[in-house]
């Protein structure tokens, strides 16, 4: 995607080698027009796999994943990164450290909305090292769905993550790659 290749050297910040914030397009400011032509592209991708449920993790993936959903006319369920009082007792649980955040978390995904009748989209902002997505990949393999594919929005291909993934024998599908951060530079695979 030409135009989210743009928006990200346009208003990325480059932190260091490995991270890249991406606060104005994903993770703290959404422009609804670019989330929407995400969702689009994603569905366009995955509209002959007879995806059912769109899933995601809380928070930077929601609104992509909506979008997603929305084009493919199917309920999006998001994981939880905090349990509460009216939690599911008996949610899918998994227990990831978070690459940005530096700590260990869990995300629970309640058994009321994922049934192994479900064909699932895992939709996310952002693969680094792919603990999360490794992590809700091992929830809806325990809950008997099958796991369709994932779409990444910004994939960093030098970080473990993709590959992982990819290694799992799992469709991925990443709307931009990034090989490189070196010396505050962002580098597109192409």
């Amino acid at each position: 995607m030409e135009l989210l290749k743009q928006r990200i050297l346009e208003e990325g910040v480059v932190v260091s080698n490995q991270v890249l914030k991406l606060d104005a397009l994903l993770n703290h400011q959404v422009d609804p027009a670019l989330t929407m032509e995400m969702g689009r592209e994603f569905a366009s991708r995955f509209r002959e796999d007879g995806i059912t449920r769109v899933v995601t993790v809380e928070s930077s993936g929601i609104p992509v994943a909506f979008a997603t959903a929305y084009e493919l006319g199917v309920p999006l369920v998001f994981a939880r990164r905090k349990k509460t009082l009216l939690a599911d007792p008996e949610a899918l649980c998994e227990r990831v450290p978070s690459f940005t955040k530096g700590i260990v978390t869990d995300i629970l995904l309640s058994k009321q909305f994922i049934s192994e009748n479900d064909r699932i989209l895992f939709i996310d902002d952002i693969i680094a090292n792919g603990d999360a997505a490794r992590g809700l990949v091992k929830i809806i393999q325990r809950s008997g769905a099958e796991l369709v594919g994932v779409g990444i929005v910004v994939e960093k291909s030098f970080q473990a993550g993709g590959k992982a993934i990819r290694e799992q024998g799992i469709r991925l599908e990443s709307l931009v790659r990034i090989v490189s951060l070196e010396d505050g530079k962002i580098t597109f695979d192409e």
